[in-house]
């Protein structure tokens, strides 16, 4: 009997949307050979990680066994999914393969950090194989939001696995392949042992639309709007871009592209072919001359970011150009949930210009990346597979994924991060829980989220800093007052006097108080000194603030 066991484990991706990472294994319990699929981000948010730039899976446990991995396979380019690339490859170091167009943008990313691009390999679709150790893996095309994504057909000596990445059933997707029913059957037709799917859109219950029911709807509104149009939507969504740039055209508008994503996402699909009929389009400083009823711009920051053209656009100018009362500014995109606020701010800002804004609310300009309920259950119909595993989603997600697949007549269990699936018999077994987190980019540096770094900075945002400074002479005397600043608290306290001074008072009176011990004692008087400062902001203030405390002393 084989003692050999095929593992299923997510180590991002499964129990929210984003930061994708998972795992595939085959072989002897703890030696198994793996595979990794998809190295992705997620976003901070001002709320919970203030100052962050970006945050990453905890890859420990695949670094400690850096060795059994064979390769790295990514299913499609958004940073999701590939973001992490530049920042966590160095840790693996297993090769990295790739579509072309995905690839080109992994490639980059690998410079960046000056790391070689030459371990990025371009792969081939369905039915051309990447051997990887016991794996043989296929790409196979899907619609998506971006060019060449795919979904990995993963065949093991266990089964075959398909791991559909994020997709949807867009038989004419304008840029990209079309979803080929008659391929699927094709792939799938040596028997599926799991479905590995996702769930983004489980609780949309009417069936996806294609990307080219919006053209004519996007062109009416343009060709009706009375001056400068302006359109948002995600840089990387190359078919929406160019549905956006070709209905301006069509309503005699010229084109501006603004956002220095968008322009690298439109430069890279036409540089590998997956774009190959894109409008003219006009520099912003050319923009400028032309009369705003006759100008259209595709810019960036569909989702509130400040930096973005959008947030620029809303705030003031952004390279010259400035919005004005009775324009239009059109989302092409949906919110992503825990972006609501940035959104809506720029939202409001538009509207104090006297500049009509247009959602997605109506459906005419927008449709998902991701297959809905109706869909997933045809994508279980038609793999077939024995087991349904939900991923990319939230738990709820994952959970009413799962039931949709029971209904449907498949074995599934709800997997989340950490969660460590056998695959091999006739039911997916959980086996082990590994520990699972997240990594924090804070400028050139990553940590870890139990570091307590970003615990402290919401710490000071609520509750404000005191900083404290004492200086003691030889003797352990005190030499002049201690020095008090604070920091994110109000000047002054419910007595109305000075709150520094109230500090300084309150703390020097602790000083003449304490007895010798405590002032040789270095950990002592700070934990008075910071016990005193609290006590003193709460009583003032109704706030227990962050205190740090520099105690000198002269030898």
């Amino acid at each position: 009997m084989s003692t050999d066991r095929l593992i299923y484990l997510p180590l991002g991706g499964a129990g929210e949307i984003g930061m994708n990472a998972y795992v595939y294994g085959y072989g002897p319990k703890d030696k198994e050979r793996l595979i990794v699929v998809d190295l992705g981000v997620t976003f901070p948010d001002m709320d919970g990680t203030p100052g962050v730039d970006l945050i990453f899976p905890d890859i420990s446990w695949l670094e400690e066994r850096r060795n059994q991995i064979e390769a790295i396979f990514i299913t499609h380019a958004h940073e999701d999914h590939v973001g992490a690339v530049g920042h966590l490859w160095e840790k693996l170091g297993a090769p990295i393969y790739a579509r072309a167009f995905t690839a080109h943008i992994a490639r980059g990313k690998l410079a960046e950090y000056g790391l070689p691009e030459t371990v990025v390999r371009t792969a081939s679709c369905w039915p051309n194989q990447v051997t990887a150790g016991p794996f043989d893996v296929s790409f196979v095309p899907v619609s998506h939001s971006i060019p060449e994504s795919s979904a990995l057909a993963i065949v093991t000596p266990s089964g075959r696995l398909i791991h559909t990445g994020d997709f949807k059933l867009d038989r004419s997707p304008i840029v990209g392949e079309p979803f080929d029913e008659t391929l699927w059957k094709e792939v799938a037709k040596d028997g599926v042992k799991a479905l590995i799917c996702d769930s983004t859109n489980v609780f949309s219950t009417h069936e996806g639309r294609s990307e080219s029911s919006l053209g004519h709807h996007i062109e009416k509104l343009v060709a009706d709007a009375p001056h400068m149009v302006v359109a948002t939507t995600f840089a990387s969504n190359v078919a929406r871009v160019k549905t956006l740039a070709d209905a301006g055209k069509r309503a005699g508008r010229s084109i501006c592209l603004m956002g220095r994503a968008m322009r690298r996402m439109i430069e890279a699909a036409l540089e590998t072919g997956v774009l190959s009929d894109f409008p003219k389009t006009v520099s912003p400083e050319d923009a400028d001359a032309i009369p705003r009823e006759n100008l259209m711009l595709l810019v960036t920051g569909s989702q509130g970011e400040r930096r973005a053209a959008s947030a620029q656009l809303a705030a003031g100018k952004f390279q010259g150009m400035e919005l004005k009362e009775g324009d239009l500014f059109l989302f092409s995109s949906k919110t992503i949930p825990g972006n609501e606020k940035g959104v809506i701010r720029i939202i409001n800002q538009l509207s104090e210009k006297g500049v009509d804004v247009v959602d997605d609310s109506s459906g005419f300009y927008h449709v998902s990346g991701h297959a809905n309920q109706p869909d997933l259950s045809f994508m279980h119909q038609l793999v077939d597979p024995q087991m349904v595993i939900p991923m990319h989603g939230e738990h709820r997600h994952l959970r009413a994924h799962s039931k949709l697949a029971q209904d449907n007549g498949k074995l599934s269990l709800v997997c989340v991060n950490g969660m460590m699936l056998d695959l091999s018999g006739n039911a997916p077994k959980v086996v082990e829980y590994i520990d699972t987190g997240r990594v924090y980019l804070d400028g050139k540096v990553q940590y870890g989220a139990l570091d307590g770094i970003v615990r402290d900075r919401i710490r000071m945002a609520l509750n404000g800093l005191v900083i404290i400074n004492v200086v003691m002479d030889d003797e352990d005397d005190l030499l002049g007052e201690p020095w008090v600043e604070i920091r994110g608290l109000p000047p002054q306290g419910s007595s109305n006097a000075p709150l520094e001074d109230i500090l300084e008072e309150d703390l020097s009176q602790y000083l003449g108080r304490a007895g010798r011990k405590t002032l040789k004692d270095d950990d002592a008087l700070e934990a008075g000194l910071v016990k005193i400062a609290r006590q003193s902001c709460l009583s003032e203030t109704g706030k227990r603030p962050e205190v740090s405390v520099t105690i000198s002393r002269l030898m």
